[in-house]
């Protein structure tokens, strides 16, 4: 059975009322940033869940007419951190839809944390990934940011099921685990000490099924390589490792041309496509209605380094 026909399968059994209670919580929690804070930021790598995020946020903040196009501003600015290793067509529709949208724009770029000796490299091309957690602390300094919203998601990785939907971070960007204060009755933590600020996560409860019916439900545009392409790839432990310019092929390595898409967006050495034919987001919900390990297990060789990488990662200061 081809994608379209498991999608025309699958979707009618679907139920997608839940999305309604979980788009409601979403925007409850963009509105409390915006009113208990003085300069949030909204992180924006123009990867499914951050586009998700910046749609719900159009909707918490802006008017949308008949002809569905939006009006008004949102009251905070994009923030991207550049490793300087995205994948091209990611750039391209960041920078499309911030021209489209009008929303302000912040990059942070790590070339410029690398000139100013705070990111040193083993290697040239070594992943960046790890290292912005530098470059954005340096961009919180720099324009006094006091809560970044972010799109990550608890079903991800076990370290993201453990942290608030507020999340402290103290005045070294660092999150404590063992210091979280509860958030019953949807009561959050927005208090702040000098030099400190938190991370807001509105999608915190979704899945990665619920993103995808969301954005098949809404028509959210996503950058193309998240949909069925042709790829040249390398397989190396048990993943299809993209052929670009920062991954080249070992000398002896055979390089394959696939149908593949992207289960999520990330520094190109460390983030690797999935074999697949779907073309829509219909289809990659019937995808994903198969599938039982998550994105970054299934896709990014950081989260594979030991059980505890992400949590060391975020306790430095990582989104």
């Amino acid at each position: 059975m081809n994608a379209r026909a498991r999608a025309d399968e699958l979707l009618p059994a679907i139920d997608g009322g839940h999305l309604d209670a979980l788009e409601e919580e979403s925007l409850f929690i963009l509105r409390e940033v915006a009113t208990g804070f003085e300069r949030p930021a909204l992180l924006f790598s123009a990867g499914k869940d951050s586009c998700v995020v910046h749609h719900l946020a159009r909707k918490a903040f802006k008017q949308r007419d008949a002809s569905g196009r939006w009006h008004g501003t949102l009251p905070f600015p994009l923030l991207h951190v550049d490793t300087g290793h995205n994948f091209p067509e990611v750039i391209d529709f960041r920078d499309r839809l911030a021209a489209e949208t009008g929303d302000r724009l912040v990059v942070a770029h790590l070339e410029d944390s690398i000139a100013r000796g705070t990111v040193r490299l083993a290697h040239p091309l070594e992943s960046r990934n790890g290292h912005q957690s530098v470059t954005l602390l340096e961009a919180i300094d720099a324009h006094r940011f006091d809560c970044l919203v972010g799109g990550a998601r608890r079903d991800e990785e076990k370290a993201r099921a453990k942290e608030r939907i507020f999340s402290h971070r103290d005045s070294f960007g660092q999150w404590q685990p063992k210091e979280q204060r509860p958030e019953l009755w949807t009561l959050f933590n927005t208090r702040l000490k000098p030099g400190e600020h938190f991370r807001a996560f509105p999608i915190s409860n979704w899945t990665e099924l619920d993103v995808w019916l969301y954005i098949a439900r809404e028509g959210i545009a996503l950058p193309p390589i998240y949909y069925a392409h042709q790829r040249e790839v390398m397989r190396r432990r048990g993943l299809l490792v993209p052929l670009t310019r920062v991954t080249p092929a070992q000398p002896g390595e055979p390089v394959e041309s696939l149908e593949v898409r992207f289960r999520t967006v990330g520094d190109m050495t460390c983030t690797c496509p999935v074999p697949s034919a779907a073309a829509s987001a219909a289809e990659v919900v019937a995808e994903t209605l198969t599938v039982a390990v998550s994105e970054r297990g299934a896709t990014r060789m950081d989260d594979r380094s030991s059980d505890t990488s992400m949590e060391r990662r975020k306790k430095e200061g990582y989104f």
